[in-house]
């Protein structure tokens, strides 16, 4: 049997959404510890998935695209992970089921092949990275040629993005809400895309300046100060900008207490409600969780943790 953990995963923003240098996407990237997908996987004469998940479906699907003919897997799920909240759910769920099937048959297929065989990865890299490596990862995106249009993974038949940058994340306590509203994801996704892009040349070329020499130096130096203003600056920039604007006013608000409870930074992961918080010590984390549940109770509901950045990548072991 096999026992596979993946993590979740904070995009920050997508990169370059204008294409008029003949590439798309791009993107930059947390690995997390928590929450996470975990799953046991065995061979079996069918394939089937044992224990109701809204992931379920995901994952029969990817196991019936690496399975060699004849052949099934029964998976079960362990731990669950949220889906449609900007945490990567789909990408883990396929992958970790991709993934089972791989050791138990002996397939001998990489992370990117596996994500090329699923389907995952065609807009942002992350999730794939996540898997493969976890840490604080920045994807070059697309030939927009390969692609054709503005839109997301999830409609998107591209291999995964190639990764230009890997980093360990410092270990700094990340603040994690997820109000309790549903994301964009699907038709809804794929609209926000057509609507929004392409984003104005000059906000990339803000975006991608910030990310090059602020957002990753302050990675690589543990700057947490300078990693906080560009997370900051971000939600204002770009494609962004739009995620950030479509959202409920009481996601815009988890945003704006964070900023004032003590983190460094706050943003919002891919589509949300997932919002992030940066912090360099539990007090402080556990102020600004207090804070913001109480926000929550008092409004939509919702759930807030303390989580911190996974850099080892998802975990694969038989037992």
């Amino acid at each position: 049997m096999i026992r596979i953990t993946s993590p979740s995963r904070l995009h920050l923003t997508l990169i370059d959404m204008n294409a008029s240098l003949g590439r798309i996407d791009g993107g930059a990237g947390i690995s997390l510890t928590s929450p996470h997908v975990v799953i046991s996987a065995q061979r079996s004469d069918i394939v089937e998935v044992t224990a109701g998940s809204v992931l379920t479906d995901r994952m029969v699907a990817a196991a019936r695209k690496v399975l060699p003919e004849g052949e099934g897997v029964r998976i079960t799920i362990e731990e669950d992970m949220f889906a449609h909240v900007g945490l990567g759910s789909g990408t883990q769920a396929a992958l970790s089921a991709a993934a089972a099937v791989n050791e138990l048959y002996g397939l001998g297929m990489s992370v990117r092949e596996l994500a090329i065989a699923v389907g995952r990865g065609g807009t942002s890299g992350i999730g794939v990275a996540s898997f493969e490596s976890g840490g604080f990862i920045v994807d070059g995106g697309h030939r927009f040629s390969d692609k054709g249009s503005f839109i997301p993974s999830s409609a998107s038949r591209a291999a995964p993005a190639p990764v230009l940058f890997r980093q360990d994340f410092p270990d700094w306590d990340i603040v994690l809400a997820l109000p309790d509203v549903q994301g964009a994801y699907d038709t809804s996704e794929v609209d926000i895309f057509r609507r929004a892009c392409p984003i104005p040349l000059n906000q990339v070329q803000e975006l991608s300046h910030l990310v090059l020499m602020k957002l990753m130096p302050a990675v690589v130096e543990k700057d947490i100060e300078a990693f906080g203003h560009a997370v900051n600056h971000i939600q204002t920039l770009g494609f962004k900008r739009c995620e950030v604007e479509l959202q409920h006013q009481v996601v815009r608000d988890v945003m704006t207490l964070m900023q004032e409870s003590g983190a460094y930074g706050a943003g919002m992961s891919s589509f949300g409600p997932a919002v992030y918080g940066v912090v360099d010590n539990k007090e402080d984390a556990a102020y600004i969780m207090e804070d913001v549940q109480d926000l929550l109770d008092s409004t939509i509901g919702g759930k807030v943790m303390i989580t911190s950045a996974n850099n080892t990548g998802a975990e694969i072991r038989e037992v």
